[in-house]
């Protein structure tokens, strides 16, 4: 945890230099015309023009298919990967599925783009030759909330728990649970089920406010006025920010509880156009599409290029829901792989706690 957290202070002091309009343009190798990919990606995670440009600079066909949740990606490649080239794992979900033979080796030389990632983003600890992964983003889960309703803002958990109106929590059991688990002064990654039933029985308790246990969509349900409080990612809360351009919403980590994570790209096992997956990595990773990827969707980039050269808008590498300053990341937890056991325990208590919130 504590790699991934100086990783993270270090990107913070980086200063971004002025934009570089003479930066070549990405360029497709030769030889995949008429190849068709398919991704697998959560969704509201990718520019509108990403998968367009990438067609026509290959002169290939991208089927793009969308989960809500690692768990539901891993039970779709578990049953036998039905014909997904690239998958988009976080770092946890990463170790996993390497660790059940669900992925396939990089080639590093189809992919010279990897020189623009942040150099401390590379060799992460769920994949410390970076065999199976490459960085596609990286942010937080917390809060977003309607100010309206918080008029003073939320400072804790607590204030969460005892409000009145509607709350949405996110069908992300790690991160849940590690909430409560750091709350009680547990390790947020234990394997103990001890423990694991106590923050089950913590989140019962402070659950009773709780509507709906969201697929990724808190953002929608905190926009339609039909909850005051979603457990999000913060870039999705960003997203809604940026298109209201408004005050009515706002994004926190309440007390400086909450889990900073990294997706990444990765090819499943049994994909039928590995190589066409590398070459999309390679395209990711070039510096202007790195950017506009960002700037359209709000999620921090692990690109230092796409910093350097200055295409990030300002505005947005300056917006702390989506950069995160060093003093707010200082109590953030990182979720690992904790094993086939601990799996299932988590996902028993998760079961049991859905079935008392009958959300």
């Amino acid at each position: 945890m504590k790699h991934f957290l100086l990783l993270i202070l270090a990107f913070l002091l980086l200063v971004p230099a002025a934009a570089d309009d003479d930066m070549a343009a990405w360029t497709c190798p030769e030889g995949y015309e008429g190849q068709t990919l398919s991704i697998f990606n959560w969704s509201t995670y990718i520019a509108e023009d990403t998968v367009p440009n990438f067609e026509a600079a290959c002169s290939v066909t991208v089927n793009y298919d969308i989960y809500d949740s690692n768990e539901a990606m891993l039970a779709r490649i578990r049953q036998g990967n039905p014909g997904y080239d690239l998958v988009v794992p976080s770092g946890g979900t990463v170790q996993r599925m390497a660790e059940e033979m669900l992925l396939i080796p990089i080639d590093m030389e189809m992919i010279p783009n990897v020189a623009n990632v942040i150099e401390d983003f590379l060799a992460p600890a769920f994949d410390p030759e970076n065999m199976y992964s490459l960085p596609y983003q990286w942010g937080t889960l917390g809060v977003g909330y309607r100010t309206d309703a918080f008029p003073d803002g939320i400072s804790s958990w607590d204030d969460i728990w005892a409000h009145e109106g509607n709350v949405a929590w996110i069908d992300d059991r790690d991160s849940m649970f590690g909430i409560a688990l750091t709350i009680l002064g547990y390790d947020p990654n234990t394997t103990d089920s001890g423990e694991i039933n106590e923050a089950r029985d913590y989140l019962i308790e402070h659950g009773g406010n709780v509507v709906t246990v969201a697929a990724d969509d808190g953002q929608v349900l905190l926009e339609r006025g039909e909850v005051d409080v979603a457990v999000e990612y913060s870039g999705d809360i960003s997203q809604i920010l940026w298109d209201c351009e408004c005050e009515d919403y706002a994004y926190v980590l309440p007390g400086g509880v909450g889990n900073v994570w990294f997706d990444n790209m990765a090819i499943p096992v049994d994909a039928p156009n590995p190589e066409l997956a590398m070459v999309f990595m390679d395209y990711i990773l070039d510096a202007k599409v790195g950017a506009d990827l960002t700037n359209y969707i709000a999620y921090a980039s692990p690109n230092q290029a796409s910093i350097d050269s200055g295409y990030i808008d300002e505005e947005i590498l300056n917006d702390p829901t989506v950069f995160p300053p060093a003093d707010q990341l200082a109590n953030l937890f990182v979720v690992i792989d904790k094993g086939a056991e601990a799996e299932q325990l988590i996902n028993d208590a998760w079961d049991e706690l859905l079935i008392f919130l009958g959300a």
